[in-house]
């Protein structure tokens, strides 16, 4: 059985830690202290990371790359969708406490 070293997933692989890799610098300059402290810059910042690494994770590990373009936007309409919820239940979340 001979393996081939696809390299666009493998620099795909790549970004997808090291968005990873942004978000933990992220949550450990912020949480440096004994206690994790609240923010929302960071909040909303790793929900945006999570979401690029959605679109990323769908395009090229589910093949959505090589689907007909109306399935390529329905994907791309999931993630705008999937954002505004999330971000719309963070921010509702903060007015109400």
């Amino acid at each position: 059985m001979e393996t081939t070293f696809n390299r666009r997933l493998f620099a795909v692989w790549l970004v997808l830690v090291g968005i990873t890799l942004t978000y933990l610098w992220i949550d450990h300059a912020v949480g440096g202290g004994a206690l994790p402290k609240t923010s929302s810059a960071v909040t909303v910042a790793a929900i945006c990371l999570a979401l690029v690494k959605v679109r990323i994770i769908m395009r090229e590990f589910m093949e959505v790359r090589h689907a007909p373009r109306l399935l390529c936007h329905l994907t791309d309409l999931l993630v705008v969708v999937m954002a505004a919820a999330l971000l719309g239940a963070y921010a509702a979340g903060r007015l109400v406490a």
